[in-house]
């Protein structure tokens, strides 16, 4: 349920709402709109509960939510949630873009490719510390040492830092580094791994899993925002398909399908939708054009030498041609990037 606060009623009075729902046996959560507060009261609905909170004087009124996820719905929050993060803006007419490569190698490497994705306009570096692979036998990443050296490059580049947290335990350590913690698609529906990312108060970058659903990749979203975390960012990375001429396929209907549904800012991630370094500038610019709040780039000083999503990885003079087409299309539509 939903409970609609009137208007101009006192943070004392938002809170003994908020009181009485949990005392209902629901959990509340306080949502601070532009122009109301609204409480999501999530748990069994039953009409006595209903009933006994629209008596109170301060409640305009009860409504249900029809979706199966509460807190991401659109109809808990009809404004779209905009995620800032030093200098990088996601949501609210805003393109932020995460630039970097897959994994962190050295401090060259993190520090050279941080100036210039900086320069061709990135506002976040993304890089990987901790690297879930395929096969055991695959560069596994630097762990903490990773995260120091990301750490080191926004020291000298301002850039928010974006990385993967791959267990419940190693959350803490790598939220002592990054800014945002990105849940990998591997890890889309590692209910743990959601609700421990939902206690700590940093954004969260979740990925769509390769066959999830759409209703299943809000639900993910849903025990993050359950714990209290209300910055949740939604990426789509591709799925699996028949489909053999790219690595995944990325269905760009999804950005405005989620724009319909959920107040939440929608990431496209064009490097591993495609696997194919000489697809990701178009399909950055088609990714903008579809109405994407960011997107979350590959890029390597040296491709041919990274150990690991060569392919996929633009050089920084690739990346600089993206940004610009992708650019062009954002100013089209009236957005800034």
């Amino acid at each position: 349920m939903i409970v609609v606060m009137k208007r101009g009623v006192s943070e004392q009075a938002i809170q003994r709402i908020a009181q009485r729902v949990e005392q209902l046996g629901l959990k509340a959560h306080i949502i601070y709109g532009t122009e109301r507060t609204v409480i999501a009261a999530v748990g069994d609905k039953r009409n006595h509960e209903r009933e006994t909170l629209e008596s109170f004087e301060e409640v305009e009124k009860v409504v249900p939510i029809l979706a199966p996820y509460k807190v991401a719905s659109k109809e808990t929050k009809p404004e779209p949630t905009i995620i800032k993060v030093l200098d990088l803006v996601l949501g609210g007419g805003n393109v932020g873009v995460i630039a970097g490569p897959c994994s962190v190698e050295s401090e060259q490497q993190i520090l050279e490719s941080a100036h210039k994705v900086k320069a061709a306009g990135a506002k976040g570096l993304r890089g990987g510390a901790f690297k879930p692979r395929t096969s055991p036998y695959a560069f596994q990443g630097m762990k903490e040492e990773g995260l120091k050296l990301l750490a080191a490059a926004r020291e000298a580049t301002g850039l928010a830092i974006v990385t993967e947290v791959m267990t419940p335990h190693h959350v803490e350590l790598v939220a002592k580094y990054a800014d945002i913690l990105q849940i990998g698609a591997r890890n889309m529906q590692n209910y743990h791994l959601l609700q421990a990312v939902g206690e700590i108060r940093k954004p969260v970058l979740l990925k769509r899993g390769p066959s999830a659903t759409m209703e299943e990749f809000l639900l993910a979203a849903e025990y993050i925002l359950d714990q209290g975390n209300q910055e949740v960012i939604l990426c789509e990375r591709g799925i699996r398909t028949f489909e053999t001429h790219t690595r995944f396929t990325l269905p760009l209907a999804t950005v405005p399908y989620l724009r319909e549904r959920t107040h939440l800012p929608i990431v496209v991630d064009p490097s591993h939708g495609t696997g194919i370094a000489s697809l990701v500038a178009p399909m950055c610019a088609a990714s903008v054009a579809a109405g994407a709040d960011g997107l979350i780039v590959e890029v390597h000083p040296d491709p041919q030498k990274a150990v690991s999503d060569g392919a996929q990885s633009l050089t920084p003079d690739a990346f600089v041609f993206a940004m610009e087409q992708s650019r062009k299309v954002a100013h089209a539509l009236g957005m800034t990037m």
